[in-house]
């Protein structure tokens, strides 16, 4: 883990890869926590509410980034933070701070599927430098499953490395699909749905879970029309890291507008998922 010891974050600054690891092992106990008595101890029986844009939040949502923001602040002072239920006003203010390391929570990823009793939810955490993810976690705490992913030193499942190999569906038609079709332009979702390119379709309710189950092979192509930084951040670099394949450039632009999201277990699926996208998008 020497590479990432030399990022300039606050890592650098420790006695090497024995502090990286008390680093990371305290993140995964902090997010494991949290995920234990923040948002399993309220499962089944938490309400909700819209914030102005229309998604939901619940307490939940906010417990978990109160608890994590603070626990964060209080090891890394350094450092900023950026949470999906920060008020726009203090997510402009942490955005427009590029030089300082920043780190990107989504404290509860997949909220409609927690309000409604579906356990398909995580906790999502990245930390960007330099308009580069060098660090992204997301621990799903209903299947006590942590995935991490180092820049430019690979991803891990439980403590298990994470590496797509040749059992990835090169063929686009075998393939399984993970597709939000609420957030695509009518038209290229109707077209999907009465004449799909693939074998089968899901669809889960938690950007940051289904980043990481491509990561780990559980599903072959992904495409998703609209996802905050907090969604895509850590899962993003951890399907990179384990050898999948993503659409457009890994630096990543710190914002807060939606982007489209398209990737693939294998560049190989990836250019014919690509090509098949703009083939049909040319044709509507």
């Amino acid at each position: 883990m020497s590479k990432v010891c030399s990022t300039g974050f606050n890592w650098d600054l420790r006695q090497g890869e024995e502090m990286l690891k008390e680093d990371l092992e305290f993140i995964g106990e902090l997010l494991a926590r949290v995920g234990r008595d923040e948002l399993l101890s309220r499962f089944h029986r938490v309400g909700s509410r819209r914030k102005a844009d229309g998604s939901l939040v619940t307490d939940a949502d906010i417990a978990s980034q109160r608890v994590i923001g603070e626990a964060l602040a209080a090891r890394w002072p350094g450092t900023l933070l950026l949470g999906e239920e920060m008020s726009r006003e203090e997510q402009e203010a942490a955005i427009a701070l590029t030089a300082l390391p920043l780190w990107v929570l989504d404290p509860l990823d997949g909220t409609t599927n927690y309000a409604a009793g579906i356990p398909f939810f995580a906790i999502s955490l990245a930390l960007i430098e330099g308009g580069e993810v060098r660090f992204g976690m997301v621990h799903d705490p209903s299947r006590s499953e942590t995935f991490l992913a180092l820049k430019g030193e690979g991803a891990w499942l439980n403590g298990e490395r994470l590496v797509l190999g040749g059992d990835c569906e090169s063929a686009l038609g075998e393939s399984v699909a993970m597709v939000d079709f609420k957030r695509l332009e009518r038209g290229l979702a109707t077209s999907l749905v009465c004449a799909p390119p693939y074998r089968s379709q899901r669809g889960f309710g938690s950007v940051a879970l289904e980043w990481c189950w491509l990561a780990a092979g559980r599903g072959h192509l992904y495409l998703h029309g609209g996802q905050k930084l907090w969604d895509y951040a850590a899962g993003e670099l951890i399907l990179r890291e384990a050898g999948g394949a993503v659409s457009g450039q890994e630096q990543i632009p710190l914002t807060l507008a939606s982007r489209e999201a398209v990737a693939a277990c294998n560049d190989q699926l990836l250019q014919e998922w690509l090509a098949f996208l703009k083939l049909r998008r040319n044709s509507l």
